[in-house]
């Protein structure tokens, strides 16, 4: 391929969608290969009427997959969020919706063979350093996207792709809790800033002056909260160790609120400047294990279940996502489960 175009797989992965590409397929200098990518997008343009995206930041998404070398693993994956209506490739952080399509991807692209009617496929998350565990349904050795699990966010149902996590904290701030802190004070409102996979800023709805109920749009319209949200979030990125955070997409906003729906806690992500349609997989992983510190603002409002093995239902603007939370003697998280689907949407030649 020359460098304006590249084989690519377009998927769709939990609730995101996006290219999903070989690594050596795409440009191998960075610059080059983000130019090549927000050509493919058609970014910057809120649009993207000239390239592949969907005018969303969870339909303007990249994997780069390789064959691993790291022992025990099977694949490595970069995940690549291309803003719409900015020049900006990021790497800050990973996305667990998109990790959903890399097992089915890496099978089909022979970086895996496939073993019995299901293949586990270990996955190294480039970002962060760490490892998920994708268990893909491959019945006569194919993989199939067909099946009877549904998932909120998204239409019919497809076959299930379970994954695992272990080791997640810390992974983009270096501590669970970067400040040591259940609780800080920015901007005189009460946070929990707290990495379990995603780095998120976990505050109560209510002290925003809303409800924590809203749907998507009057969140996006509401451009005074939006504006207090972001002046909390570069304070924010500091603290959390992430740097200044004007041009990351990293650290997520969460407005929590008591459950309405017979779930744990109810929640209204930022990605970080827009409303998120549901909520994002490993944000999703933090929210819960917020709702599981004392004196949390999420622990505030939350509704959890007994015993060590705990499921926590996080509803969100279009349903709701459970997250299978283990954890020690102490109380601590030790591992988290979710169940995604994915979708192989088209697969051929991507032009820039």
């Amino acid at each position: 391929m020359s460098d304006r175009q590249a084989r690519c797989t377009w998927m769709r992965g939990g609730t995101s969608k996006g290219g999903y590409f070989l690594k050596h397929d795409l440009p191998a200098d960075r610059a080059a290969r983000d130019a090549f990518l927000l050509a493919v997008m058609g970014s910057p343009d809120p649009r993207q009427i000239d390239g592949m995206g969907g005018a969303d930041p969870l339909t303007s998404k990249v994997a780069v997959v390789s064959r691993s070398e790291r022992e025990g693993i099977d694949v490595d994956y970069l995940f690549l969020q291309v803003f719409v209506d900015q020049a900006i490739v990021s790497d800050a952080q990973n996305c667990g919706n998109i990790l959903a399509g890399v097992g089915p991807f890496a099978i089909e692209r022979g970086l895996v063979q496939a073993g019995g009617d299901e293949t586990r496929v270990a996955i190294f998350m480039e970002n962060t350093g760490q490892v998920a565990v994708a268990t893909v349904q491959t019945p006569g050795g194919v993989p199939t996207y067909a099946g009877q699990a549904a998932i909120d966010g998204v239409p019919g149902t497809h076959a299930p792709v379970p994954l695992e996590f272990r080791d997640t904290a810390g992974s983009s701030c270096g501590a669970l809790l970067p400040t040591g802190n259940t609780v800080d004070q920015v901007n005189g409102v009460a946070v929990t800033l707290i990495d379990n996979g995603m780095p998120c800023v976990v505050m109560a709805a209510a002290e925003l002056g809303i409800t924590g109920y809203e749907d998507r749009d009057w969140l996006d319209a509401a451009t005074d909260l939006k504006a207090r949200i972001e002046a909390i979030r570069l304070i924010a990125g500091p603290m959390m160790n992430l740097g200044d955070v004007t041009d990351k997409s990293v650290p997520k906003m969460m407005l929590v609120a008591p459950p309405r729906e017979g779930g744990a806690v109810t929640v209204r992500s930022f990605i970080p400047h827009r409303a998120h349609a549901t909520i994002g997989v490993l944000g999703a992983v933090s929210v819960a294990t917020a709702c599981l510190l004392p004196g949390s603002p999420a622990a505030a409002v939350a509704v959890v279940p007994g015993g060590s093995k705990k499921t926590l239902s996080v509803e969100h603007p279009t349903g709701e996502m459970s997250c299978v939370l283990e954890t020690d003697a102490a109380g601590a998280v030790v591992s988290a489960a979710l169940l995604r689907t994915a979708r192989k949407l088209m697969d051929g030649v991507v032009f820039a």
